[in-house]
């Protein structure tokens, strides 16, 4: 039980707050009961936390810049997971080393993706509004 005291208009109120059941409390006023109803708190909803996880590890980030031998086939892998803002290239397209294919976001941060090597585009395994993991191949350069 807690006694408080308050001065309401020069008029002193004795003030015992009792026991709290749910939304209702007893408290007695200058000696005379009463049964109070408190607003109830309405916690909001939890929506449960999905993470897709892939099935296989991914590939290290730093693969991206690794040279890719002469004549062969490589694949373009998502740094990180994200949607794709943009895809800035077709199949059959002719690429140079360092220019924008795509563009990701992730992180609330646009990630320009880059060719890393010249070479003619074979295969774009995305669309734009594709969510995509991290590792997954997005394009493939001939």
């Amino acid at each position: 039980m807690k006694d408080y005291k308050y001065t309401i208009n020069g008029n002193i109120y004795k003030v015992t707050i009792g026991d709290i059941e749910e939304n209702v409390a007893h408290v007695e006023v200058n000696g005379t009961p009463y049964l109070v109803e408190m607003e109830k708190v309405v916690k909001p909803a939890m929506k449960p936390v999905v993470k897709a996880r892939p099935t296989t590890p991914a590939a290290p980030t730093t693969q991206l810049n690794r040279p890719t031998p002469a004549g062969g086939a490589s694949g373009i892998k998502s740094p990180l997971p994200g949607v794709i803002l943009s895809v800035n290239i077709n199949v059959g397209d002719t690429v140079k080393k360092g220019d924008t294919i795509l563009v990701l976001e992730a992180m609330k941060m646009e990630n320009a993706i880059k060719a890393d090597r010249d070479g003619k585009v074979s295969a774009i395994n995305v669309k734009q509004g594709d969510s995509v993991l991290e590792g997954t191949v997005l394009v493939t350069i001939e």
